[in-house]
């Protein structure tokens, strides 16, 4: 499992900045992916993917104990569709 400080670490070797500055980096990115699909916004990397926010709408489920029928609400989630040069990457 690779984690942002393992990110933060490798651009820090690479930029040739110091890992505070690197993590700081990749959090910002984070954030802005969040705030982004918190709006509703998609967000775009080219040759990587896109995140999406898709409204899943409210259905009718089971509570697996009882088996009794329950409401779920609506709601939203974030999805990612990988770009063309990720996929080619994965399966070439």
């Amino acid at each position: 499992m690779t984690t942002t400080s393992d990110i933060a670490d490798k651009i820090a070797g690479e930029q040739n900045i110091t890992k505070a500055q690197a993590k700081a980096i990749v959090d910002s990115v984070f954030k802005e992916i969040a705030t982004a699909a918190a709006s509703g916004s998609e967000t775009s990397i080219p040759g990587f993917g896109k995140f999406k926010v898709k409204d899943t709408p409210a259905r009718e489920g089971r509570n697996p104990s009882t088996g009794a029928t329950i409401k779920i609400a609506a709601s939203k989630k974030v999805t990612f569709a990988p770009g063309k040069a990720l996929k080619d990457a994965l399966n070439g």
